[in-house]
């Protein structure tokens, strides 16, 4: 397919650019195979470029022989653009709204985008796993080690191909606990606490199903990662009705009387199908003219929205305490281990660990739990909350995970070496971006589509 095919009207002279607490531009609308530009030849400074993976929606406004055309971005920004001519108003916009719904990622902008700035690091190679071991376990590497059992991703389609595992069990433990659990995702080490020797492990809920199916092989692997307590709690983010509901589709919960060295709390984090319609409702209160304070702080709490961030903060603050204070190991997971596990699981070491809250650790932290433990970021950040259609796994778990972090950054900023624009850049890349870095939903897809040499990573910018 060429660009050129879904472009019907390529420039427009005298359209005006409206754009919130910014004067508005005059200038020549020019749509290329990724861009929407509006270009002033007599200020060549004065230029505005948008990516067409941003726009969320389109809308015209038809008015006599002009129109208005609104694009609603990812970012909730929405952009005026007041176009000569409704035939031009409707090709534009006919154009903007299949270039960037394209599902060829092939085609994507990341592909084609060459950047200006030298590459003093390669992003791609910055945060391996096989680097980053000694750092995070330390001198507890005679307890720890790597493993390469997913080799070639046989074992779980989500994982990467080396994980941490306890040394004291075999590669053939791994298989059976990874038969056990939901996808295959058994439980591997996130976070080594240095201090007390506890330990952050992470999976999928495991598959006892109604007639309580048990895996010798799951309980070994859990209880050799317990540190020098001995014991340890396993978080189950979901809510005890959910829990057993999905026992009877074939999941569940460990058994006490097999996992008897573990305590299982429930701290429930709404799912993921729920938090699409809150960031909805949160945006529709954000842009109401008519808003008033009482409405708006109605309208907000009944988003559910900051209840949400709370329930994740709740979560990650026990995980916390658990480890440093209390003297236990904790084991995190939903039903998937796709979402509010890895939402749990960083923010948790984001308050143990300070190398964390550093740019480069805070980059190494969503690298290591969430691009490469798998969280399906193509399918999660799809659309936005101006969409006219809802995507079937949509979701925006990594922007309320950023919307966490901004919340103790808030209370806590000299504790931080970035600020609220590292984060608002972050969420923005998560959904459009040059880079590659947030394409495809786990490691196997970009080495499929071989991410590292065909695009640059936001890490080396």
């Amino acid at each position: 397919m060429e660009f050129s095919e879904l472009i019907k009207t390529s420039r427009i002279e005298n359209v005006t650019l409206c754009q919130p607490f910014k004067k508005s531009l005059v200038g020549i609308l020019c749509v290329s195979g990724h861009h929407i530009m509006i270009l002033q030849e007599e200020h060549e400074g004065n230029q505005f470029i948008l990516l067409h993976s941003a726009v969320d929606s389109v809308e015209k406004k038809l008015s006599g022989s002009r129109g208005t055309l609104l694009l609603k971005c990812k970012n909730f920004c929405i952009i005026q653009l007041e176009i000569p001519g409704t035939e031009e108003l409707q090709n534009v916009a006919e154009s903007i709204e299949k270039l960037s719904n394209i599902d060829n990622l092939s085609l994507s902008y990341p592909f084609y985008h060459r950047p200006r700035f030298e590459v003093m690091e390669d992003g791609w190679q910055a945060f391996l796993l096989e680097t980053e071991v000694t750092r995070m376990i330390g001198s507890a590497s005679d307890d720890w080690r790597l493993s390469n059992v997913n080799k070639n991703y046989t074992i779980c389609a989500s994982y990467p191909p080396t994980v941490i595992v306890p040394k004291s069990v075999d590669d053939e433990v791994l298989c059976q606990s990874a038969e056990f659990r939901q996808h295959n995702r058994f439980p591997v080490l996130s976070y080594y606490h240095k201090h007390s020797g506890n330990v952050i492990m992470r999976s999928s809920q495991p598959m006892t199903g109604p007639n309580g199916k048990r895996c010798r092989a799951d309980e070994q692997l859990l209880n050799s990662s317990l540190g020098k307590s001995g014991r340890g709690f396993i978080i189950d983010t979901r809510q005890v009705s959910h829990a057993k509901n999905a026992q009877a589709r074939g999941g569940g919960v460990e058994p006490d009387v097999n996992y008897s060295m573990w305590k299982r709390i429930h701290q429930p984090i709404e799912r993921r199908q729920y938090l699409h319609e809150s960031l909805i409702k949160l945006i529709e209160a954000c842009i109401d003219p008519s808003m008033n304070s009482d409405k708006w702080l109605s309208r907000l709490e009944s988003s559910n929205w900051l209840a949400n961030v709370k329930d994740v903060l709740t979560c990650a603050c026990f995980v916390a305490q658990c480890v440093d204070k209390d003297n236990y190991s904790i084991l995190v997971h939903g039903s998937e281990g796709l979402d509010s596990t890895l939402q749990v699981t960083s923010l948790s070491q984001m308050i143990l660990d300070h190398d964390c809250r550093t740019v480069r650790g805070f980059e190494a932290l969503i690298e290591r739990e969430w691009l490469q433990m798998g969280h399906p970021f193509q399918s999660r950040c799809a659309k936005s909350a101006f969409a006219f259609t809802k995507q079937k796994f949509e979701a925006p778990v990594f922007l309320l995970f950023l919307d966490c972090v901004w919340q103790i950054w808030q209370q806590f900023p000299c504790s931080f070496e970035f600020n609220e624009d590292f984060l608002l850049m972050l969420s923005e890349h998560a959904y459009s971006s040059p880079y590659g870095t947030f394409l495809c939903n786990n490691e196997q897809e970009r080495q499929k589509f071989k991410l590292s040499s065909r695009t640059t990573s936001l890490w080396s910018a």
